[in-house]
């Protein structure tokens, strides 16, 4: 590769070669042969640095590179941490930089100063949930004491904040039951069987899912912030009336104290089902962050909302819902979580007033440059009354699994590509509600 003159040949393992070009050669006689200067790695990290320190920044990105390309495990090492932190602190290319330090890490998972300094640019980039995770997984993995000072400078640096952020996944989707809906050709109830027609019956498709969500925090203090949000997600299918579209709005404080935050957010939100509104809500909920140990976190938090139907009015309710959570750090590249929801819906009918509780664990483990997400949940819920047309109270058992992969060995400009595997099994006591469903997803994910 060449730039300002000079050609690297830093990805042999013998002296690197740089041919320089005379500067003082005359303008009316012709250009003086290039001379072939040998420079070892070391003397190429030296020249990089100095074109750095000059703010010859991409003359010093093919320096790097090139010594990247050394056969030496070390020498790579070195040069893409030097380059992440040129990219993240001289050009605040704070993707591009996160992209050389996970590499770095794929051959090298227990380099905790690398795992730091990638937890330092996910909190630049807002992603404070991965931020925090590399922070316990490079715990995790032991680290001497002069890295727990950095540690817990990062670790209050965190607590800061980004100003903005936000993060997006778009995928196709298809779909073996895109209306969550029974595969029986009829329904029993009280009076006699009814038919179903094909819309009331399991469905399959291809969609387009989108999700996204983007932040601001300003500051009011030392120890308080004025937190805003809107986040949006969709299923659009050809067939209109099965697309949906949901988003919503929340702002509120968001207070520190020591490693704790609390967060208090309350706004509406909006759903729509096929071409047409299908609820308005507004609520609010209260969040406390909690580090236990250099290795794990907890969250808890409580909700309060109220649901307007807009096409029944029976179900138009208010919901109370805590939640708890738990994550850690096993190593360097793994790590698992628990969580635990309850929730209760009390509404206008009590045939749709119902209690429900789950649990949901998941495990995430590094496979060279692809990250492993795998979950599995359990949900019960069971309604105060049965429906006049049924015979029995409803009551179901929910059961759920996924498996998702996110490739960052394949990125353009923060997007790696994200596979997504996902079952779905519901029993109830009515068929109605009765289901099978297998889906997946494939499409790109990123933060910013």
């Amino acid at each position: 590769m060449a730039a300002a003159g000079i050609t690297f040949a830093g990805a042999a393992p013998a002296p690197a070669q740089a041919q320089v070009a005379p500067a003082d050669s005359a303008p009316e006689r012709a250009p003086a042969p290039a001379q072939t200067v040998q420079l070892t790695p070391a003397q190429l990290f030296v020249f990089a640095d100095a074109a750095r320190d000059q703010a010859r920044f991409d003359v010093a990105e093919q320096a790097y590179r090139a010594l990247a390309a050394n056969p030496d495990p070390e020498l790579r090492a070195e040069a893409r941490f030097r380059l992440a932190l040129m990219l993240a602190d001289r050009q605040h290319k704070y993707r591009e930089a996160a992209v050389e330090l996970r590499r770095i890490l794929d051959e090298k998972p227990g380099a905790a100063r690398v795992r730091l300094e990638l937890a330092r640019i996910q909190a630049l980039l807002g992603d404070l949930g991965a931020a925090r995770r590399e922070l316990r997984a490079a715990q995790a993995a032991g680290l001497p004491p002069e890295v727990e000072r950095a540690v817990r400078f990062y670790a209050a640096a965190l607590q800061a904040g980004k100003p903005f952020g936000g993060s997006i996944e778009l995928a196709l989707a298809p779909d073996s039951n895109i209306n969550r809906a029974t595969r029986s050709d009829t329904l029993g109830t009280v009076i006699g069987n009814f038919a179903l027609d094909d819309n009331a019956r399991a469905r399959s498709g291809l969609g387009l899912a989108l999700r996204g969500q983007a932040w601001l925090r300003q500051g009011l203090d030392r120890n308080a912030s004025l937190l805003a949000r809107i986040s949006t997600s969709a299923t659009l299918y050809r067939d209109p009336q099965f697309r949906d579209v949901t988003a919503g709005f929340q702002l509120g404080p968001e207070f520190r104290s020591g490693t704790d935050r609390i967060t208090l957010t309350a706004g509406p939100t909006w759903r729509w089902y096929g071409t047409d509104p299908y609820s308005r809500s507004l609520g609010g909920e209260g969040a406390w962050l909690h580090l236990l140990g250099p290795k794990a976190q907890a969250r808890v938090a409580l909700g309060l909302t109220r649901t307007v139907n807009q096409r029944n009015a029976l179900q138009t309710g208010t919901t109370y819902a805590l939640s708890t959570g738990l994550d850690r750090a096993l190593s360097a590249r793994a790590g698992l979580g628990l969580g635990l929801t309850a929730s209760r819906t009390a509404a206008q009918d009590p045939g749709w007033s119902d209690a429900s509780g789950g649990a949901t664990a998941y495990a995430w483990r590094e496979a060279g440059r692809t990250t492993l997400v795998a979950t599995l949940g359990y949900n019960r819920l069971e309604a105060d009354a049965r429906l006049f047309l049924f015979p029995r109270r409803r009551v179901d058992d929910r059961f759920t699994a996924s498996l998702a992969a996110t490739w960052r060995g394949v990125q353009w400009k923060g997007f790696a590509p994200l596979t997504r595997v996902s079952w779905e099994r519901n029993r109830s006591t009515v068929e109605l509600y009765a289901y099978r469903r297998i889906s997946a997803e494939l499409g790109i994910t990123s933060a910013f």
